[in-house]
């Protein structure tokens, strides 16, 4: 397919059309030639008239204004019109195509108010009631923690790019331990010193730590001795005094041991988090999961045992050969558990996973099973009494939906609300992570990226650390500006 376009918002366009045919090749030509080759879209935006037009379908729209963004939502709007004539299917999230929704309806309350801000969404933006809805009661949690946060915040991520198995919907830059298992003890060394690196500098930048997230991969891919071992690098290192909450990302039910759990929590992280993503058998053969839903229930009970009081269990809505009934099925079972918070995902075909590859497809009918299956969500959780405090968006989700974190009240899982609506610095240390500035109050945000893979940041080690001190150079240059807002 191609999208014929004449205007400068071509990023927009064509990430708009996309959401309609997620499966087809696109290719973007920046003019509207004579002769066109089949098929094609043409969004146009010339002497005050917007036009767009696909197959049988076309729409036109004038405008007066001159403001860019007041032209391109138009131009959104007028393309929106033609495509859901043509396909018959509305988008759950209208124009939306940005990763944070909640973070604009927060900006749009602001600045109007909530009703406003609703309005704007349903009227303007074309989102469903049911998700405007949604956006308005995650972001009255979200609010509640964003309020935490100082001008000197900061949050600590780090990277154990390994895992026992590679999941057939995972795109994250994450080694199998068959492949890696040599990689681990050089790498957990290094790591070690670049969080004590990344700790000096936070203390010469005055900075105060909110919280920490030791994520992946799959953590618990380390045995105990080396998770007893990373955990005690963070507490002697950075501050813990200011620090909220501290997760540690258990992930796959195979690799937790009551050894890895206590010296988990021995290191006083408060927060785990388990992910079966279904207890259905069958779906986790299907995905290349090395465990059982059996094993799932299992470690929960093992992480209640050994004294966890604040446990995530993540699950995803979508999954290949996962039915309606059967995802039901794994809600409630979840739900009889009791976790303080559970983080319901859709799946994200992304083009590097294996399921890509593969040849899977996103589903284009006009209501996919994954809409149903978060819709249950949303009636089941709340008669549980969990109610959402963060949500997020990627792109090529099945049936352009989102991912939502509930919680059960004053178990929000804060570190998930910092880095996503980007509130302030997230210091990153490992393979794959970034680093994050944030200038308060403010959008304007830099970023330092850390070498992908487990061996070239075992072999880059040094250059790593010399791109660290842009951190201390960021904070020197705000030096004035921070004195004057934190008075």
């Amino acid at each position: 397919m191609t999208i014929y376009i004449d205007h400068e918002f071509h990023y927009e366009t064509e990430n708009l059309v996309r959401l309609f045919f997620p499966n087809e090749k696109i290719t973007v030509v920046h003019e509207i030639p004579e002769n066109k080759e089949e098929p094609f879209v043409i969004s146009s935006v010339k002497n005050g008239e917007i036009y767009a037009e696909f197959r049988s379908e076309s729409g036109r729209c004038s405008f007066s204004d001159t403001d860019a963004k007041t032209i391109e939502r138009k131009m959104a709007v007028c393309l929106y019109d033609v495509l859901v004539k043509v396909t018959g299917r509305k988008q759950p999230w209208g124009i939306l195509t940005g990763v944070r929704p909640i973070k604009l309806f927060r900006r749009l309350s602001e600045s109007g108010g909530r009703k406003y801000a609703k309005d704007y969404f349903m009227n303007e933006l074309l989102v469903s009631e049911e998700k405007t809805n949604l956006s308005a009661v995650t972001e009255e949690h979200e609010r509640k923690i964003l309020a935490l946060s100082r001008p000197r915040s900061f949050s600590l991520y780090i990277s154990i790019p390994f895992c026992p198995s590679r999941c057939s919907y995972c795109s994250f830059v994450s080694q199998t331990v068959e492949k890696s298992q040599k990689l681990i003890e050089p790498y957990l060394e290094l790591l070690c010193q670049e969080i004590a690196y990344t700790a000096e500098i936070a203390k010469q930048c005055h900075l105060i730590l909110e919280s920490v997230y030791i994520g992946g991969g799959t953590p618990t891919t380390l045995n105990a001795e080396q998770l007893a071992k990373l955990i005690t690098a963070v507490n002697r290192n950075f501050d813990r005094s200011t620090c909220r909450e501290f997760t540690v990302e258990a992930g796959r039910p195979d690799t937790i041991t009551k050894e890895k759990l206590s010296a988990i929590l021995t290191g006083v992280a408060d927060r785990i988090s388990i992910n079966p993503q279904t207890l259905n058998d069958s779906v986790l053969e299907v995905i290349g999961r090395k465990h059982s839903a059996e094993q799932t229930i299992q470690a929960y009970h093992l992480a209640r045992e050994v004294g966890f009081r604040h446990i995530n269990m993540d699950l995803i809505a979508g999954l290949p050969t996962d039915t309606v009934e059967s995802f039901t099925d794994t809600l409630d079972q979840i739900c009889a558990l009791s976790p303080e918070s559970i983080t319901v995902h859709t799946l994200a075909m992304k083009r590097s996973s294996r399921l890509t590859q593969q040849g899977s497809l996103l589903d284009t009918d006009r209501e996919v099973p994954a809409a149903k299956m978060l819709r249950y969500c949303e009636k089941k959780l709340a008669e549980e009494n969990y109610h959402p405090y963060y949500l997020y968006r990627q792109t090529r989700m099945e049936g352009n939906l989102e991912n939502v974190g509930w919680s059960k009240q004053g178990y929000d899982g804060i570190y998930n609300v910092f880095v996503m609506d980007e509130t302030h610095t997230i210091l990153g240390c490992g393979a794959g992570a970034v680093s994050k500035l944030k200038k308060p109050l403010s959008e304007e945000l830099s970023r330092i990226f850390n070498y992908k893979y487990p061996y070239e940041y075992i072999n880059g080690f040094e250059e790593m650390l010399k791109r660290k001190r842009q951190v201390k150079q960021f904070y020197d240059e705000l030096a004035e500006y921070l004195s004057q807002i934190c008075l």
